[in-house]
């Protein structure tokens, strides 16, 4: 199943519970985006696609500079995975696909 879609998601991080909603577009292998929760809108364009596994890297410039590397699985409607958050250790994330 295709990646493209919204995609509604809870980020359980050492700061707490966080809420926000993935924009993807696969396209040939390629995943593009953008991650909009409490601290803005983000986007990227350097993510895979390899089945249903996803990887993507997210530049967040607040609440202070860094990157977030994800990994995910979809199945279905459903996602979930893993973000580094740079100083901030590793997350978990779950969340569903949004109806069109």
């Amino acid at each position: 199943m295709s990646a493209t879609g919204q995609w509604a998601v809870t980020l359980k991080s050492p700061m707490g519970a966080q809420d926000a909603t993935l924009s993807l577009t696969e396209d040939n292998g390629v995943l593009s985006g953008s991650m909009a929760g409490p601290q803005g809108e983000q986007t990227f364009d350097d993510g895979t696609v390899d089945g249903d596994a996803l990887t993507f890297n997210i530049a967040m410039t607040q609440p202070m500079p860094m990157t977030i590397e994800c990994q995910a699985v979809i199945s279905g409607d459903s996602i979930s995975g893993t973000a580094k958050l740079g100083a901030f250790g590793q997350a978990t994330f779950e969340g569903s696909r949004k109806p069109d």
